[in-house]
């Protein structure tokens, strides 16, 4: 039974290779599971043991394509449709929307590959549930499935089942067309509420792209990603378009107890796992898989109450030891990297309670509230050497590479700052800098893309783009002279720094490219800041567990840590610019008009999204969005800019220049409708198409 269908509603589902509708029973509800038996379909022949699929659409034309392994169909175009808009087909039995291209008109024919038809999910009658409320003795639910063409033993494949996308492992004694089994617990299969209205979005809108879903074998979380056929994409090669990164942090014990060690690395994304999991200190499962998917479609409040609730119950007692932290004022980062780095991993966990020493006042939650915007102020300040504003966005800061030239002891600083980001966390208190994206990335083990360093160093990615293009026409690599190389400026000294070993001695040719741009994606993005990003990350986990932070997005992390930013709607509006279709009309345009009426009524959640999705962060000037900066630290205010909608379908951002290019859509739902989607689709990894 689906969510959302009500007693006496119908609903569609396949039953084999046939679209049947059932009726919700009046007892029943979503979760439960119903037993049907489908009739013989009377026009066919008793001896066909192939049911009968739903007839193709009648502007529907099957053609043969060696190109493609399924089969390709040509789809003309009904009366009516325009480019941008999408129209029903059936096709193998399956209802597919297609999107009309923008330079289509009805009439014209379109060519069409389908997606194979879902895997067929079936429980032998002896697993069935019983009666309404009654699980099986394990609690957990039996599921059959055949295993798909082209899947080979070992391979690891995706599929839906009860509403949750599981990673499934082809056994090395089964080959396609063999049916096997497999569990899953009840609780992760009947997930209840509606969740907040971007995970919906994001459910609604389920593009091929990076996800992350259970791996049936041991309930832990990987990321997959599917290709156009809806198969798990197992490409090893670099590709700019499809590949990805995800930080690997393994642990070890250090020779200080109180402090893990820890080995950092970058590796494609289907090979990160995380446990879905957490158990408390008597052993018990403080958190299961089913807790963690019912949490992530929650709404952020939701989600932000679910986790601190979390961290409640990880909380040591008050009576079973809390922490009082003395500190001076004149010495406030030395007295405090001096308590806290004394400190156990448990100690972290404990209530503190703070004294500034020379000062009357008894902490009732002020006092601690001030400590951690004094100490990560100080810790973010440029002036540190510790951090340094992002190249692209001035209000945002990246970690410096030359941290070790200002700071002797810096890699203690990045652990302690990790310790004081997690007990922020912990204690619901927030920090006084935000970080650039993939920072946040890092934290929660998500994709990194090609796409990501633009928003790190556009320049480099406009270099690297522009050989990409070059690449794509076949030009010779080889007579740019290059290697795998690349130049760092330290305290105005350039220096020279191999991306591989050996790298000044390996020429790039058009055969090793791919390997030159994922060693420059794994250069840029962590290597040479690994080493303070794994003390702060070892800091980070010292009082968070991993798992709990999984129901979270990157936007949302940056929310949580940094807070909601009070946003000024009429200080927005009165200085916000218009270039492109708008110029000379400005805000007077319709739907420029729109556009903020769109905004008025999003929520402070959905401001802070747009906010983040146009200029890289959350944060707000302290003056005010007229002294909003871009890339090159010059004002460069809000920019609405027009463009037709051929040139791009839903709105897109330009966070060096604090840009948004809006489409001129020909109404306020469709408009409303384009931006969610935009501003939610972001932080997914899922392609917009």
């Amino acid at each position: 039974m689906t969510e959302g269908v009500r007693p006496g509603e119908e609903f569609q589902v396949y039953a084999g290779s046939r679209i049947v509708r059932v009726r919700c029973p009046q007892d029943s509800r979503p979760g439960q599971f119903l037993q049907i038996t489908v009739p013989v379909d009377p026009n066919e022949p008793e001896r066909n043991t192939q049911r009968s699929m739903p007839a193709d659409s009648p502007n529907v034309r099957r053609i043969q394509d060696q190109s493609v392994r399924s089969a390709a169909y040509m789809v003309t175009i009904p009366e009516g449709v325009r480019g941008g808009q999408q129209f029903p087909v059936t096709i193998q039995g399956q209802q597919l929307m297609v999107t009309c291209p923008h330079n289509a008109r009805p009439g014209m024919t379109v060519r069409v590959v389908p997606p194979a038809p879902p895997s067929n999910l079936d429980r032998p009658p002896e697993q069935r549930r019983g009666p309404a409320g009654r699980n099986t003795d394990d609690g957990t639910q039996l599921f059959e499935v055949e295993v798909p063409s082209g899947v080979k033993p070992g391979q690891p494949f995706a599929l839906l089942a009860g509403g949750v996308r599981v990673l499934v492992t082809c056994p090395t004694n089964a080959s396609p067309g063999q049916k096997i089994r497999f569990k899953l617990p009840l609780a992760l299969t009947q997930q209840k509420g509606k969740g907040s209205a971007a995970s919906q979005v994001k459910l609604s809108y389920d593009k091929d792209g990076w996800t992350r879903t259970i791996r049936v074998t041991d309930m832990k979380f990987q990321w997959v990603r599917m290709d156009d056929k809806g198969d798990v994409d197992l490409n090893t090669r670099f590709d700019v378009d499809k590949s990805a990164y995800v930080r690997k942090l393994e642990f070890v014990a250090g020779e200080d107890p109180r402090l893990r060690d820890g080995i950092i690395s970058l590796v494609p994304a289907s090979d990160a796992v995380v446990d879905s999991k957490i158990k408390s200190s008597d052993g018990r499962d403080l958190v299961t898989y089913a807790d963690i998917a019912a949490a992530q479609v929650k709404t952020f409040e939701e989600k932000a109450q679910w986790f601190q609730e979390t961290c409640g119950q990880l909380c040591v007692e008050w009576n079973e030891g809390h922490m009082r932290m003395n500190v001076r004022r004149e010495y406030l980062l030395g007295d405090s990297i001096d308590a806290v780095m004394s400190l156990s991993r448990r100690d972290l966990r404990k209530l503190w309670r703070f004294e500034f020493i020379g000062e009357m006042g008894i902490d009732a939650g002020g006092l601690a509230r001030e400590w951690f915007q004094l100490v990560t102020e100080e810790i973010f300040d440029p002036d540190m050497g510790l951090w340094q504003s992002s190249a692209v966005n001035q209000m945002c800061m990246q970690i410096n590479p030359a941290s070790y030239i200002s700071c002797e002891d810096h890699k203690t600083y990045f652990r302690f700052l990790g310790r004081v980001m997690g007990k922020a966390l912990f204690d619901r208190q927030l920090i006084a800098g935000h970080m650039v994206q993939h920072l946040y990335k890092h934290i929660l083990g998500w994709p990194v893309t090609f796409g990501d360093l633009e928003v790190v160093d556009e320049e480099y990615y406009n270099n690297l783009k522009q050989l990409v293009d070059m690449a794509k026409q076949g030009e010779d690599l080889s007579m740019l002279f290059l290697d795998f190389t690349t130049s760092n400026e330290v305290m105005g000294t350039r220096e020279e720094v191999e991306l591989v070993p050996g790298g000044a001695n390996v020429e790039v040719t058009n055969e090793n490219f791919p390997e030159y741009l994922e060693a420059n994606l794994k250069y840029r993005m962590m290597d040479r800041v690994k080493d303070q990003l794994n003390e702060l990350l070892l800091g980070f986990f010292d009082v968070i567990p991993e798992p709990i932070l999984t129901i979270f997005d990157f936007q949302e992390l940056e929310l949580l840590m940094c807070g909601l930013p009070e946003i000024d709607l009429q200080d927005w509006r009165d200085h916000t610019e218009f270039s492109g279709e708008f110029d000379g009309v400005g805000g007077d345009h319709e739907c420029c008009g729109w556009f903020w009426e769109v905004v008025g009524e999003f929520d402070q959640e959905m401001k802070a999204r747009l906010l983040q999705f146009v200029t890289g962060t959350s944060g707000v000037p302290s003056r005010g969005f007229g002294v909003l900066q871009g890339n090159d630290g010059n004002i460069r205010k809000f920019t609405i800019h027009g463009v037709r909608v051929g040139e791009c379908l839903y709105p897109r951002a330009h966070t060096c220049f604090n840009r948004i290019d809006l489409p001129l859509y020909e109404s306020l739902e469709e408009l409303r409708e384009k931006l969610k989607l935009a501003v939610t689709m972001v932080a997914t990894g899922f392609d917009i198409e």
